[in-house]
Order: structure tokens, then C-alpha cells, then sequence
């Protein structure tokens, strides 16, 4: 992270290359239950039952072994339950948390930052009725598997989804079954499938069904945060449909107890004809974040709600923009004193795993597409693809910096680096480039034609919706 020399701590890079004593093992496990459900589970084949029997056993030393073994026994025979589908997609979900944690301990070992202490979420009631239903839906798909889904199979979340979305309690469950409904929906048949994201609909799958149980969606348990924010690096998210802009930030509180890092989401639908800097229209005005971000300044706040999780629950009524506030010197200075924020429980997956760390004093090595990072020497594979079109920052930039802000992400068996920001020479003149530096308006030309275009493209959306409204 920061040489002792200048006030910081060493990030140990050599730990995130050492490997992780029985991940490998454990992530097995999880691929032969999910090949598993490749096939479907009404008439099991020999090699599905000994998938599920491989889930099972790595459960063997924990509180789940009997009822997993059940489940899986039953499965085996093609007799599961839907309450049997429950207790297969807990095994997996604690065997790929257990993976998520071994991962962050390894992290925070790296890093040397300490982390928050988790609380259970409040107790929440929601309706049985809608969760038994799509537990069923759930248990149907598992059932056909991949290869047996058709449009009779997937339309029926379509009923179940529209019953769910009124409920603002129910609406994360909504929204992911509507999402994976339509993914299976733009793949059918399952039969003709080249080739099936078997690792991807697996956590789709079980997470889903965790989701049904009572009180699993429940909202997360939260405070106030009164004090100083100071903005690392906007990590843009964007789908075809959607696009979210979530801020990575050091909060000092006012009370002058330690800092923490914290996170700040906005998350709006939009057009797909609205892409790269034309996002921040769509964005901007549910986050005034996104304007002092742009301006490198600081943020007070008064009163903010926050989850234990480290998520701020954004209100524009309860936040001011501060003085300026270099996320560079926050990275030096800040970041290696603060407190990572705990993980939920169904949150604790490695494709979860997003830490903010600085990198300096690195040497960088290109190689066809890929571009890697020698820290202390060691190499970190550098995810250039995460660099959103949506702002300034180049995977070129990145080449050429010798100071990144990013993040630690967990991916096809390694740690890698997520750039947000990057220190780099430009005409002979030191300067930093943010992934999210035209989140607050840009005058680069580039920047300014994507917006004009995105106003143009909106501007027509909005005159064809009050048409059809008026018609």
C-alpha cells in the first residue's frame, strides 16, 4: 500500500499469491453439484448422484452433514422436496461463504486493515404465500435443470415476480428472479445450449432460494454516520437495461473514533441507446456523491443512514459538499488506518469481494491483452475490462501509471486489481485519472459529445412515452 517511510503500512503481496489451504477442494464440491443441476434432478443420472454426494460430504464436519446428506440422498433417487432444494442450496451457500471468508482473512492479513464485526438483521415479516411460490418455481427449474428449461418452464416466474414487485420487502427477491427468469427465457431451449454458464445460474439458483426462507431478505441493520466523507473511486456497473455507480469512500467520523471504509450506490434503468459518459445524466441528479466526486472534494455528513455493512443509504437532505479532498492523498494517508465493514451472511461470496487498496513503486508488464502488475515481486493480474467507457480513465492510463487506486477482486482462482484511479505522467506533467472523473459534468470533448448525444437519445424516449400516454 504505502512505503513505512512515508507514514503507511506494506500491503504483503506475497500473501495473495500464496494459495489458500483446501479452497480448491471445497470449490470442487460446489462445481460437481452444479453440474448436477445441469441435467436436472427428476431422473438423476450416476454422475449427478455422486455430485450431490460430493456436496454433501464436504459438509460432512458441520451442523448441516445430516440434513444435507438427507437432501442429497433424496435428490440422488430423484424424490427431493422442495425443502430438500433448500437444504442443497444452504450447503452450497456456506461451502462458497466459507471460501468468501478464507479469502478475506487473507486479505486482511495482506492489507493489515482490521474489520467490523457483523450483526444479524432485524427480524422481518413477509408474505409466505409469494415465497412458497417461487421456492416452487425454484424447485421446477432444478428439477428440468439447464438442458430441460423451455418457455413453459421459465414464464412461470412471470405471475410470481408481478405479485412480488408492489412489496418494497419482497422487491430483491423480485428483481432477481426477473433477471435470471430472463436469462434462462433468452436461452431457450436449454437443450440446444452450446454451452451453459453453469457456475453463474448455480449462485443464481441457490441465492434465489435462500431468499425465500422467512426473513432472509430481511433490511439490514443500521446506524447514523456523522463526519467527514472522503471519496476513493467510483466502480460504474452497467448492464443494457441498467447501470449502477457505486462510491468507494474513507468516513471519518465526527466523534474521532477510527475511520472506515464505506460504500455509496445509485442505481437507475435506462435506455440502451444511453452509454459511456451519457450514464451520468441518468445518475447525477439521485446523488449529489457523484458531483463532489467529480470535483475532488469531500462530503460532510449529518445524521446518514449506514448498514453494519458499510452501505450508506444515500439522502441528499443529510449531506454537503466539504472542501477538496485528493483521493490520492486519502489512499496514502487515510486508507491504511481504516476498518473494512463486515459482510452479510448471504453476502459472503468471492465474486463478492471488492476491498479498496493503494498500489505504488509497481512495475507494469503487457502481454497481448492482459496487463498485470508486479508488486514487491509479485504479480497481480489487472482487470482492465472493469474500466468503465463511462469516464477518462484508459486501460492505456493504466499501463503507464506508477500509483493505482482499485479494488481487490477474487477471479478464475486469483487475486487481481480493479482500477478506479490511476497516478500517470501526461506531456511530462504528473496528473490523475478517475474512472469516475466526468461523474460531475466533463468539458472533455469526448465526454461532452456522449452526453449531448445521450440527452438527444432521452429527450426522444420522453417525447415517444407521453405519445403513447396521451394516445
Amino acid at each position: 500500500m504505502v512505503p513505512a517511510d512515508q507514514g503507511g503500512g506494506v500491503m504483503r503481496a506475497d500473501l495473495l499469491a500464496e494459495s489458500v489451504t483446501g479452497l480448491d477442494e471445497v470449490l470442487t464440491a460446489v462445481d460437481a453439484f452444479d453440474r448436477a443441476l445441469v441435467g436436472g434432478l427428476l431422473r438423476p443420472q450416476p454422475a449427478q448422484a455422486a455430485g450431490l454426494t460430493e456436496l454433501a460430504d464436504a459438509v460432512a464436519g458441520t451442523p448441516l452433514a445430516a440434513r444435507a446428506a438427507e437432501a442429497a440422498g433424496k435428490a440422488a433417487a430423484g424424490a427431493a422436496s422442495e425443502d430438500d432444494f433448500i437444504a442443497l442450496a444452504v450447503a452450497r451457500a456456506a461451502l462458497l461463504g466459507s471460501v468468501h471468508d478464507a479469502l478475506v482473512n487473507r486479505l486482511d492479513e495482506a492489507t493489515g486493515r482490521d474489520r467490523g464485526q457483523e450483526t444479524p438483521p432485524p427480524a422481518d415479516r413477509q408474505p409466505a404465500n409469494l415465497l412458497a411460490a417461487a421456492r416452487s418455481w425454484l424447485s421446477d427449474l432444478a428439477r428440468c435443470g439447464w438442458q430441460g428449461i423451455d418457455h413453459d418452464v421459465v414464464s412461470g416466474a412471470a405471475p410470481v415476480v408481478s405479485a412480488m414487485l408492489p412489496d418494497p420487502a419482497l422487491r430483491r427477491l423480485a428483481t432477481l428472479l426477473d433477471g435470471f427468469a430472463a436469462e434462462l427465457a433468452a436461452s431457450c431451449p436449454g437443450a440446444s445450449l452450446d454451452r451453459v454458464p453453469v457456475r453463474r445460474w448455480g449462485d443464481l439458483w441457490s441465492r434465489a432460494m435462500l431468499l425465500t426462507l422467512p426473513g432472509a431478505a430481511g433490511a439490514p441493520a443500521t446506524g447514523t454516520a456523522t463526519g467527514r466523507l472522503l471519496p476513493l473511486g467510483v466502480d460504474v456497473q452497467e448492464h443494457a437495461t441498467a447501470v449502477q455507480a457505486q462510491v468507494h469512500a474513507v468516513f471519518e467520523p465526527a466523534d474521532g473514533t477510527a475511520p472506515r471504509l464505506v460504500r455509496a450506490a445509485v442505481s437507475v434503468p435506462k435506455p440502451d441507446t444511453v452509454v459511456g459518459a451519457g450514464l451520468w445524466q441518468l445518475l447525477r441528479p439521485h446523488m449529489s456523491l457523484l458531483a463532489a466526486v467529480g470535483e475532488g472534494r469531500a462530503m460532510d455528513l449529518a445524521d446518514m443512514p449506514v448498514t453494519t455493512e458499510g452501505d450508506l443509504l444515500w439522502s441528499d437532505e443529510r449531506a454537503r459538499p466539504g472542501e477538496p479532498a485528493d483521493a490520492f492523498a486519502t489512499a496514502r494517508v487515510v486508507l491504511p488506518t481504516a476498518t473494512d465493514a463486515a459482510t452479510a451472511p448471504l453476502d459472503r461470496h468471492p465474486a463478492r469481494i471488492a476491498v479498496p487498496v493503494f498500489l505504488e513503486g509497481y512495475t507494469v508488464r503487457k502481454a497481448d491483452d492482459a496487463l498485470t502488475f508486479t508488486v514487491a515481486g509479485h504479480t497481480l493480474a489487472v482487470d482492465t475490462d472493469r474500466v468503465p467507457a463511462a469516464g477518462p480513465l484508459t486501460p492505456e492510463a493504466v499501463a503507464a501509471s506508477g500509483a493505482c487506486i482499485g479494488l481487490l477482486r477474487w477471479d478464475a482462482g486469483a487475486f487481481g486489481v480493479q482500477p478506479l484511479a490511476v497516478e500517470t505522467t501526461v506531456r511530462k506533467k504528473a496528473v490523475a485519472i478517475h474512472a469516475g472523473g466526468w461523474a460531475g459534468g466533463t468539458t472533455d470533448k469526448a465526454g461532452v459529445r456522449a452526453e449531448k448525444a445521450a440527452t438527444d437519445a432521452v429527450a426522444v424516449l420522453r417525447e415517444r412515452a407521453g405519445r403513447l400516454l396521451r394516445k
